[in-house]
């Protein structure tokens, strides 16, 4: 078996790799000042972002739950690889020729990690079901498409494939690309049975499912023939790869739509998507085999990007602050519950929620192939919100015309309204059902003040009671630590191990803390401006002992000098190595951070500034420290006492000097 990865090589991936690029398959990025990105953190729920890239260093760092590190580490935390995966996988991306210790070679095909061994199984299996649905056996499949308005480039377009009915066509064609009767097992392609293995999918329309960086992860498949006796749409089992609660159909061909235009419309099957986005409808995506839930909310924020205070308003002319969720249902009783599933997700997301259910219940699908392509569209833009629809769902299952009905509609109703997170909305919406029902005002308040001071009449949204605030109110995340505090871009900052043992975090208030902090940031992003002198300052320049650790490790990795003659991302690295497991996670957390300077132009000032500040509070230090000494000293020692007062004269000499060279 091959050995490590040789470390030159693993280098140059990491330096090929750029992380905003990966970082971005998963979570919208921003800018947030010179060289700064900022995201809603993919390793903690948040509504606030608080992950930071700064691709010139090629790191990452969360300020409210502290995770951090390099692309490779993204890569290994992101999809629960190991390192040589990780390193494997990223390889494959930026064309790196991977060699490894024993025998220098290129590892062979047949040795690549699990998950990629995995993933290229889906792949080859993804193309092997597109060529057959042009062979003779699949006519089904293509009248299938053809009678939904599908032709043969949109099958291509969307991976479209077809299932041979054989027992083993696909296990044949595997095998000869020499995967094992294990990995197939464990890609979740085939079924083990009493005999052995055989195809999972057997005459079968079959669609692809990739998750966001565009990688086959499993299968959705539409039942044809009559003697098929599985289910109509039977998908890909749980697998390390497949979580059908994580996964949504069409999110590699929406996510970027949805990061620029901050709309997602959920629809509820495959068809639905391809009639969607060939309609213009380029950001709908679909559940596989499972209501759309907390998992699937999370996907959906970090690509919608920034809901902060303000999301989830509407505007006079139509649009949203903070994004728009819109949820088509069929107009049964199976939508109204699915509907009713969506609506508890509705607190998660700082973004206003809608519901758009087209006339004679028709699905995308149906309505383009009856009235067009425009028709989806005017589905879409004709949404209502969400709890509108809900609510509405609720009264009509009364008798509005008796007392008791309506008595009976304030109080199902009530929870409903109890349970909208913007307090405004809530008086709205009490107006709006008191019209409905034809009843007064004050008795839907009144049902609804009750419902929301008795825990137990409480609607179950999406998130705990406690977590449940105005839109207006910008609050802490339940995720983050207590005791945290605001810091750049919005984020909150302390330093941070990524889950290991923390330095003891500086006092918020201390203005020496603040300047040791900015003058470190400076040192690892731009070393080339930083002043000759920092290099000269001893190890007790920093008080704060969590600065004065990652000092020492800029000082053991050669000082600022050495990171002048480097590129930013191997400087940080050097100054890694040199640090402590505990100090490692406030050298990257100091690395992304953002200054307070956002002119580019204005950069070379800034940090030469900020690190004289500190020169200049050591210098402060010296004098003070050389005063003490002279005030104990007795005068008659003339020579001990001159030789102090000399030391004094050429600190604050030396202070003069900085000070000059500051305001020149």
């Amino acid at each position: 078996m091959a050995g490590l990865i040789r470390r030159e090589d693993v280098d140059q991936v990491r330096e090929r790799a750029r992380i905003d690029e990966i970082v971005s398959a998963h979570v919208t990025l921003k800018p947030a000042g010179v060289g700064a990105l900022v995201g809603l953190c993919p390793f903690h729920d948040e509504r606030s972002p608080s992950f930071n890239v700064r691709p010139s260093v090629g790191r990452y760092h969360c300020f409210g739950c502290g995770e951090g590190g390099d692309v490779i580490e993204f890569v290994m935390k992101m999809d629960a690889l190991s390192f040589t995966e990780a390193v494997e996988y990223l390889a494959g991306k930026t064309g790196v020729q991977l060699r490894y210790e024993e025998g220098g070679n290129a590892r062979p095909r047949e040795e690549p990690g699990k998950r990629q061994r995995l993933l290229e199984a889906n792949r080859v299996a993804a193309e092997f079901y597109a060529e057959q649905l042009m062979g003779p056996d699949a006519a089904a499949a293509r009248t299938f498409l053809a009678e939904r308005s599908f032709d043969r480039s949109d099958a291509e377009r969307f991976g479209v494939g077809f299932a041979p009915k054989g027992w083993d066509a696909l296990q044949r064609h595997l095998q000869g690309r020499g995967f094992t009767q294990a990995e197939l097992v464990a890609s979740g392609l085939m079924s083990q049975g009493q005999r052995g293995i055989y195809d999972r999918f057997r005459g079968r329309v079959m669609w692809p499912i990739r998750d966001v960086t565009g990688a086959v992860i499993g299968f959705g498949a539409r039942r044809l023939f009559e003697d098929d006796q599985g289910p109509k749409y039977l998908n890909t089992p749980e697998t390390s790869l497949y979580k059908k609660s994580h996964v949504l159909y069409g999110i590699d061909l929406a996510k970027r739509e949805i990061a620029k235009g901050k709309r997602v419309v959920v629809v509820e099957g495959y068809t639905d998507v391809m009639a969607a986005h060939l309609s213009g409808v380029t950001t709908a995506v679909a559940t596989c085999g499972t209501a759309f839930g907390a998992d699937h909310a999370k996907v959906v924020r970090r690509l919608l990007g920034d809901t902060t205070a303000g999301g989830g308003m509407q505007l006079t002319s139509g649009g949203t602050v903070g994004g728009e969720i819109i949820f088509t249902f069929d107009g049964d009783a199976a939508g109204q519950k699915a509907a009713e599933r969506a609506y508890g997700e509705d607190q998660r997301f700082f973004a206003q929620t809608y519901v758009a259910v087209a006339d004679g219940g028709m699905d995308p699908c149906d309505l383009r192939m009856t009235n067009g392509p425009e028709a989806v569209r005017a589905l879409v833009d004709g949404r209502k919100p969400l709890f509108a629809f809900v609510i509405q769902a609720k009264i009509k299952q009364f008798d509005l015309n008796t007392v008791e009905g309506r008595v009976s509609a304030v109080r199902a109703a009530a929870p409903e309204i109890a349970g909208i997170r913007d307090r405004s909305q809530q008086d709205g919406y009490t107006r709006e059902v008191a019209g409905w029902i034809g009843t007064e005002i004050d008795e839907v308040r009144r049902e609804v003040a009750r419902v929301a001071s008795t825990p137990s009449l409480r609607r179950a949204p999406g998130v705990p009671d406690g977590d449940r605030r105005s839109s207006g109110a910008p609050g802490a995340d339940g995720a983050r630590a207590a005791g945290s505090r605001p810091g750049p871009a919005g984020s909150e900052e302390r330093p941070a191990t990524g889950g290991g043992q923390q330095l003891p975090a500086p006092d918020p208030r201390d203005p020496v803390a603040r300047d040791e902090r900015l003058a470190l940031v400076a040192v690892l992003q731009y070393p080339q401006h930083v002043p000759a002198s920092f290099d000269a300052l001893g190890e007790d320049a920093f008080s704060v002992p969590a600065w004065r650790a990652v000092h020492a490790a800029i000082r053991a990795a050669g000082g600022a000098a050495a990171g002048r003659d480097v590129s930013a991302a191997q400087w940080v690295g050097a100054v890694l190595e040199q640090a402590s497991e505990t100090v490692a996670g406030v050298v990257t957390q100091l690395s992304v951070a953002s200054l307070p300077e956002d002119r580019e132009s204005a950069i070379a000032a800034f940090v030469g500034g900020v690190v004289n500040r500190v020169l200049d509070l050591g210098l402060m230090r010296r004098v003070a420290d050389a005063r003490s000494r002279l005030q104990r000293l007795d005068p008659s020692d003339a020579e001990t006492y001159q030789a102090a007062f000399a030391e004094l004269l050429a600190i604050e000499a030396e202070r003069r000097t900085l000070r000059e060279s500051t305001t020149a």
